[in-house]
């Protein structure tokens, strides 16, 4: 069995669930795109450790611009500025597809009338493509963008934010992310929590405290 447990330890009637995107509802992975680009796979991972590494690209899901971003790691590898701007004028080839079952149990969550929002973090500027590849994301009532905010998880002030803008209490969501860090955070604040692993799993928690 995977690793998904609820913060409480009985079940609590929830009234929204709260996503997280990547990686429970879209799969994303730049390396869908630098396979192509980059045919040495050793020579590929320094690229996206060094270069364009996981720490440069959560700048843009804080609010930094894809422009700004390639201009700054440009001028210390000019080198490999055609890689560069490739992340963002080839972003869309780094979308998966569906993580799967997840579309299926927020398509019956929907059709319940559970109220749903998502937090995620995301740049602004990519976000909208995710939408376009993937409907399901239209099914949220509202969805707080890192980028757009400029606050990420697991920081306290997006779920604060969140929260508000949702018009929600803390006790009130179930937070689903398949980042241990996230669901922490938002246990701290009194939100209900689900680490997720799978769909089935996922399932198995929301029947438990009534959404399915």
């Amino acid at each position: 069995m995977g690793e998904m447990a609820a913060s409480k330890t009985s079940a609590q009637c929830f009234s929204a669930v709260v996503f997280d995107i990547g990686g429970v509802i879209v799969d994303w992975n730049p390396r869908y795109l630098y396979r192509k680009l980059i045919a040495d796979s050793a020579r590929m991972e320094w690229f996206l450790t060094e270069v364009c590494s996981s720490a440069w690209n959560a700048e843009q899901d804080r609010g930094r611009t894809f422009a700004e971003a390639i201009e700054e790691v440009s001028g210390c590898y000019p080198q490999h500025r055609e890689w560069i701007e490739a992340y963002w004028s080839r972003w869309p080839e780094m979308l998966g597809g569906p993580i799967p079952g997840t579309t299926e149990v927020v398509g019956e969550l929907k059709r319940s009338g559970t109220a749903m929002f998502a937090i995620t973090n995301w740049s602004a500027e990519t976000y909208p493509a995710a939408v376009e590849r993937h409907p399901v994301l239209e099914l949220f009532e509202d969805v707080v963008v890192s980028g757009e905010v400029k606050l990420t998880k697991p920081d306290p002030a997006i779920y604060h934010h969140a929260l508000d803008r949702f018009g929600l209490s803390a006790e009130q969501a179930l937070f689903v992310d398949d980042n241990r860090a996230n669901t922490e955070a938002a246990a701290a604040l009194g939100m209900g929590t689900v680490l997720f692993t799978n769909a089935a799993e996922l399932r198995d928690e929301l029947k438990r405290h009534g959404r399915l």
